[in-house]
């Protein structure tokens, strides 16, 4: 009688049960959110990327100082500085100024040959140090305070009014053609890169000798190539590395450079523009890319 009603008690609850399960609602399946795809370069990439020119940059105005300077010896986000103008020059609050210096190319050897000579006739190269706005005007000195920082800011940088830069749009990176024709568009080289870098990969940003007096624009793509058997280098090389290679197997003729396809490395945006040079976001990249590989516009 007792496993009789054990067995009836038994079947009530599960029955209960499945009652209970039926009648709490399921919850909806996840739904995969779709990935947050970059389409553009974002603030920090186009405005501390520096920029080089043959242009005179005005040098008038200057940071001067700033508050906490007898142990201050740089400024960055959030410090007040001074700058050598002020309600005589016809400065207001809440005007903004972008800071710079000249960044000058201070390697003691040149990664290829034409480095030096490709650099002076492009011009000065300047770095982004950030960006000030002004909060109090005096006579002849205004404070500003550091609102955007890219690198430090010391006495003597130069303050520019300041210029929005527009972030232009990046390609597919699916259509990237590792194969690609030659365009028939203006070649150069990658001369330089930001604080003297000589190799570079994704998301480095690099100095070209093509600027607006080729056509250049802020937006347009370079492909980045080089060819086999260049020995424009100053590293040490393998002579004909190309189609021999010793202990490793030559080929029965000789093969130059020009004889063999380029090898294609990646492509850049163009981030600014000057008269005889680029700045170039590198967006893709196959393999390093070195200082004096090459560049044409797609």
């Amino acid at each position: 009688m007792r496993a009789k009603i054990a067995v009836l008690s038994l079947v009530a609850l599960m029955g209960a049960a499945a009652s209970l399960a039926q009648e709490v609602p399921q919850a909806a399946p996840e739904v995969p959110q779709a990935a947050h795809v970059i389409t553009q370069p974002d603030y920090s990439m186009v405005n501390c990327s520096g920029f080089v020119t043959d242009q005179k940059v005005a040098e008038g105005i200057r940071l001067i100082s700033g508050e906490q300077s007898n142990y201050k010896i740089t400024f960055t986000f959030g410090d007040y500085i001074y700058i050598n103008r002020g309600q005589d020059k016809g400065v207001r609050v809440g005007d903004r100024f972008t800071i710079v210096r000249p960044a000058e190319y201070t390697n003691d050897v040149p990664w290829f040959k034409w480095q030096e000579k490709l650099m002076k006739v492009m011009g000065t190269p300047y770095l982004d140090a950030g960006q000030v706005r002004v909060v109090n005007v005096q006579p002849k000195v205004s404070v500003a305070q550091v609102t955007f920082s890219c690198e430090y800011m010391q006495r003597g940088d130069i303050v520019l009014p300041y210029q929005d830069r527009p972030a232009p749009p990046f390609k597919d990176a699916a259509a990237f053609d590792h194969f690609a024709p030659v365009s028939g568009k203006p070649v150069a080289m990658v001369v330089a890169g930001k604080q003297n870098a000589d190799v570079y990969g994704k998301n480095n940003t690099v100095y070209v000798n093509l600027g607006s007096s080729q056509g250049v624009k802020v937006g347009d793509y370079f492909r980045i190539f080089r060819y086999q058997g260049s020995r424009a280098e100053t590293v040490p090389q393998t002579k004909d590395y190309q189609y021999m290679m010793y202990g490793f197997g030559s080929t029965p003729q000789r093969y130059e450079w020009n004889d063999l396809p380029r090898e294609i490395l990646g492509e850049g945006l163009v981030l600014n523009v000057a008269r005889n040079s680029s700045t170039m976001m590198i967006t893709l990249s196959s393999s390093q890319i070195y200082a004096g590989d090459y560049v044409e516009i797609e």
